[in-house]
């Protein structure tokens, strides 16, 4: 975490949602989308506070209907992290959450009918200052495209995009990001590889429907890590079928990986083994768990003895090597203190939060001298 990531970043124009930054060079946000009824305002708005806890920098609601919209508004008013409303095919939906001030409209503008109709829903995007998710799934590929191409297809969901990126461009409103999603990681890949060449807009990344939370996690990382690394991307979800908040710390874990965002906290345990002078995967566990709510970034290793100890905790804030009698703690790279095993999760957990809160105030610090 405090090298800079080797990865050079595919240039895009920058859209708003709310106050969040997609594209242009800013940083690649993060988001999930709520799984809750929106009719039941407290469970949605309940959920969204939990996700923004997370750290999620958008969230996405389901908007499927005029009542839905209605629950919009509500829930709008009470959150304050920026949301996008998922519509499909009735513009009426779209122009009424625009109204009740809606940060991004998912729409596919092929998808909602007549040209007057997408005029519509421009305008109110327009007038508001709202951007529009172009969203294609491999799963629900026109008919015609399904026909022409006999399966879904890279090509196909490219073709599908401009099909909708043209609306938009007749219409003059270039304020919008692309999404082109498949289960099939070499598909997804793929078609995202195609249209980075072929539009100035920010990418949306995400492997659709990838599983469970192992099995997608997995699938996940290894789609858009392969974009990521290429430079593309601007805005990542990671499709779960478990806790939206799982599909936040994923997301930040992967980007924390590749360098390229640095909320949090970075750990670096090993996988433990018969040297390990404490229980390494009882720690990191409670550690993981206990820290959830830290935000700052620190790099804090967690290795069972000093083969690799020493080394790890010289390059971290906060380092964890086992010993006998007592676990060696480094500060800074430098040997600071002794941890017995009876306490050592609680005794280690305030030192972070200490170092954390230390940090805070350094670059808080610095933020008032540049002021």
């Amino acid at each position: 975490m405090h090298m800079h990531s080797p990865i050079t970043r595919r240039i895009s124009r920058q859209i708003h949602v709310g106050n969040v930054a997609v594209g242009g060079g800013a940083p690649i946000s993060v988001q999930s989308m709520t799984n809750t009824d929106t009719l039941d305002v407290d469970a949605t708005v309940a959920q969204i506070e939990r996700l923004q806890m997370a750290g999620a920098d958008i969230v996405r609601v389901s908007v499927p209907d005029m009542d839905a919209a209605e629950a919009f508004g509500k829930i709008k008013r009470r959150v304050s992290v920026p949301l996008v409303a998922d519509i499909h095919f009735d513009y009426k939906i779209a122009l009424r959450v625009a109204e009740l001030g809606v940060d991004c409209l998912r729409i596919n503008p092929g998808n909602i009918g007549r040209e007057e109709r997408v005029q519509a829903v421009v305008s109110a995007a327009r007038d508001n200052g709202i951007p529009i998710r172009i969203g294609v799934n491999a799963g629900s590929l026109e008919k015609d495209l399904q026909k022409k191409y006999g399966e879904p297809t890279p090509e196909a969901l490219v073709e599908s995009a401009m099909r909708h990126i043209d609306h938009l461009d007749r219409l003059d409103f270039p304020d919008f990001k692309v999404s082109v999603k498949a289960s099939d990681v070499f598909m997804a890949v793929a078609a995202y590889r195609q249209l980075a060449t072929q539009i100035e807009q920010p990418l949306h990344l995400g492997i659709t429907e990838a599983g469970g939370l192992r099995s997608g996690t997995v699938k996940s990382s290894i789609g858009l890590g392969m974009l990521l690394m290429d430079g593309i991307g601007d805005t990542i979800r990671v499709s779960l079928a478990a806790d939206p908040v799982e599909e936040i710390k994923v997301g930040y874990d992967m980007l924390k990986s590749l360098r390229l965002r640095s909320k949090g906290i970075n750990f670096i345990a090993c996988p433990s083994c018969s040297r390990q002078n404490f229980d390494v995967i009882g720690t990191m566990n409670a550690l993981e768990e206990r820290l959830d709510d830290i935000m700052t970034p620190l790099d804090v290793s967690v290795i069972g003895c000093v083969v690799n100890g020493p080394g790890e905790a010289k390059e971290s804030d906060i380092g964890l090597t086992g010993g006998s009698p007592a676990n060696l703690v480094y500060i800074d790279g430098k040997p600071a203190s002794k941890l017995r095993n009876d306490h050592l999760v609680d005794d280690l957990e305030a030192l972070i939060r200490a170092k954390a809160k230390e940090k805070e105030a350094r670059d808080e610090a610095v933020i008032a001298r540049g002021a």
